[in-house]
């Protein structure tokens, strides 16, 4: 690993719009009570909870980039659709108050208190002023249509629509986790560690922008992917073809193949958006050994699993490891009642 590499990926995605939304780079911290509590290796995590917008989290960095580039397609409204309780539309919502931009969502209920209860993220993105729809179940491809139909709708009245997260702007998402990749990289220098596991809750552009930059920067940091969805068949290949995008619009001399990537569905549980026993007992015991809040739904999960392999034996006992804290704390007030069972 080189400086010179440094340079050249901070420089390379410095030459892309942006807008300042967040407040980076996020510190890195050591965890030495939940060390002591685990019996377990030095732990330390990358705070991008912290991000500040709309209470942080990791969509955060990845607004910078998209929402650039949607101003800079002269956007004056954009249009989105995920779970009801999405930490991705929340701090949308923030970002999008932010920049006076009109926001649209189109949000699937996970569970049926999701079409009850006006809580958690929900809340806030109707704070922060986006126009929601809630749909009737949580069947992806109709929110898809449903999403479809809302840009159609808009733009029929005049709207100069912006649709986040497409297939020809998606490694915009990942490039923002390759600059990332650069923080950790040179604040492990800093406090002079060389962990060889990072642990993070990823699906998709957080996982393949980590990757990315680690393997550009030549590090020998290994990104564990603990998925909250069950693998779909093109999962693998959908975490190759974003990052190599990102590569190319970027003009980084690589190419990445699946086996750079560590992604797994082992700790989902019964599906997305149903938190699980173990994440539970992680998020009860991040809370009550460092007072840092995960959520239900995504960190708990990663984080049950690093607890697991600390306890099976599978990490080194003195080789300090990274956890990824994604935030996604305001979704804890949508799920009390699993939460504090």
């Amino acid at each position: 690993m080189t400086t010179f590499r440094e340079h050249q990926l901070e420089q390379a995605i410095a030459g892309l719009p942006r807008v300042t939304l967040g407040v980076l780079p996020t510190p890195l911290e050591p965890l030495p009570r939940l060390s002591q509590a685990l019996g377990g290796p030095p732990i330390y995590i990358k705070r991008d909870d912290l991000t500040g917008l709309g209470f942080g989290g990791n969509k955060t960095r990845m607004l910078e980039l998209s929402l650039a580039h949607a101003l800079e397609q002269g956007a004056n409204t954009i249009v989105f659709g995920a779970a009801v309780q999405s930490n991705y539309c929340r701090q949308l919502a923030a970002a999008c108050a932010k920049l006076g931009l009109e926001l649209h969502l189109v949000l699937r209920p996970e569970r049926e208190i999701d079409k009850q209860e006006i809580q958690g993220n929900q809340l806030l993105q109707r704070l922060f002023g986006a126009h929601v729809t809630i749909l009737r179940d949580r069947d992806r491809p109709q929110q898809q249509e449903a999403l479809a139909a809302k840009v159609a709708e808009l733009q029929a009245a005049g709207k100069r629509v912006y649709w986040p997260r497409r297939p020809d702007t998606i490694d915009l998402d990942a490039i923002a986790y390759a600059q990332t990749a650069l923080e950790i990289v040179r604040q492990c220098r800093e406090l002079s560690i060389a962990p060889a596991s990072l642990y993070a809750a990823a699906n998709d552009t957080t996982q393949a922008g980590l990757v990315l930059g680690l393997a550009f920067l030549e590090s020998p940091l290994r990104v564990r992917g603990f998925n909250p969805l069950h693998h779909a068949p093109d999962t693998l290949p959908n975490l190759v073809r974003m990052a190599n995008q990102a590569a190319q619009r970027l003009d980084l001399d690589i190419e990445l193949t699946a086996a750079h990537f560590d992604n797994t569905d082992a700790f989902v549980g019964e599906r997305y958006g149903i938190p699980t026993p173990a994440g539970i007992e992680a998020l009860q015991l991040m809370a009550r050994t460092e007072g840092i809040l995960l959520d239900p739904v995504y960190t708990s999960k990663a984080l049950s699993a690093l607890v697991a392999h600390i306890r099976k034996g599978v990490l080194p006992p003195d080789e300090p490891v990274l956890f990824l804290h994604t935030g996604g704390a305001p979704a804890l007030f949508g799920y009390a009642q699993e939460v504090l069972a």
